[in-house]
């Protein structure tokens, strides 16, 4: 028999036995593999975020280059815009306290009462329900009928006058004696207007365009030159045109005359050129219509040249009340 410690140092001498691994299933390592996946994702997405939030790339670089650039252009338009707004208020202002010197009144202003109608109009009709706008179109619908009818009624009248008269309307003041199309030279209109010289409200009998030196004055109607005045007046030179059915037209402050005393001339012709001759503030022409012996306002006789619209706007001007050129 082995003796005890034979045992024991043959015990001390053996191996222990091998303990085996045990086998992973393939689910468990597929989903470690994604999960090893995701993860090493996740790190790449966090490092480009962080990388980003530091660094920018080239194109992000030219385009935060390009984005400052533009904001600078912008400032310097922008103060650019405020520094011409204040020039132009100012010449505003400046062209203001020009017409107020030279026509003792207010510039007028054709759009700026319109606008603010309008717009207090549409505020008014915002406040409205659907029932109240309704009856207030028929209301207006009804009212532009009658007042339809009755200008169809006017225009039948006309249209009979007309027939009457025939060839005699072109004996008749009906166009503006310059070309006037935007109707803002018209500058001083009939009536009680202030003298330009001696400080004090005068009978102005006519209207003054304020053209320049040199500019085409029409004949306003058919007729014949019957007089002509080129002796040192207060009116300067003038031509006097008779067109019969009691009416003359009288064009002043002329520079140079192309008519004579006796000539025919039609509507349209071009009789002179205006100037500053005579007792005249600055180059105008001064026209005068009359009728059986009477100066009338020449405003009224635009009729072949002007609608409504425009015969409205150059109603406003003539009330303005400015200061004449002569």
């Amino acid at each position: 028999m082995m003796k005890q410690d034979e045992i024991s140092e043959y015990k001390n001498s053996v191996p222990p036995p091998v303990r085996r691994r045990p086998d992973i299933p393939v689910k468990k390592k597929i989903l470690r593999l994604a999960i090893h996946v995701f993860a090493w994702i996740g790190l790449s997405i966090l490092y480009y975020v962080a990388f980003s939030f530091f660094f920018d790339t080239p194109l992000e670089y030219e385009m935060k280059h390009s984005t400052q650039k533009l904001r600078k252009e912008f400032y310097a338009l922008n103060a650019r815009y405020d520094s011409l707004e204040t020039v132009i208020n100012n010449v505003i202002e400046r062209d203001k306290n020009v017409f107020k010197t030279l026509f003792e009144s207010s510039p007028y202003d054709l759009g700026g009462e319109f606008e603010q109608t309008s717009w207090e109009n549409y505020e008014k009709l915002l406040t409205k329900t659907n029932k109240e706008l309704a009856d207030e179109f028929f209301d207006k619908l009804s009212s532009m009928e009658k007042m339809a009818n009755k200008e169809l009624y006017n225009i039948a009248m006309l249209e009979q006058s007309v027939d009457s008269l025939k060839t005699k309307l072109n004996y008749i003041p009906s166009i503006q004696p310059v070309i006037n199309n935007d109707l803002t030279l018209l500058t001083a209109s009939y009536g009680m207007r202030m003298h330009p010289f001696y400080k004090t409200l005068t009978s102005h009998q006519g209207v003054d365009f304020t053209v320049s030196e040199g500019s085409s004055v029409f004949a306003t109607a058919d007729g014949r030159v019957k007089d002509i005045i080129t002796r040192r007046t207060s009116s300067g030179n003038t031509i006097i045109l008779d067109h019969g059915n009691g009416y003359e037209t009288t064009y002043s402050n002329l520079s140079k005359i192309n008519v004579r005393r006796g000539q025919q001339v039609r509507r349209g012709d071009i009789i002179a050129q205006s100037g500053n001759t005579g007792l005249s503030l600055a180059p105008h022409l001064h026209y005068e219509i009359v009728y059986n012996g009477m100066r009338i306002d020449p405003i009224h006789y635009f009729f072949m040249e002007l609608n409504y619209q425009d015969y409205q706007k150059i109603i406003k001007i003539a009330q303005s009340g400015m200061q004449s050129f002569d």
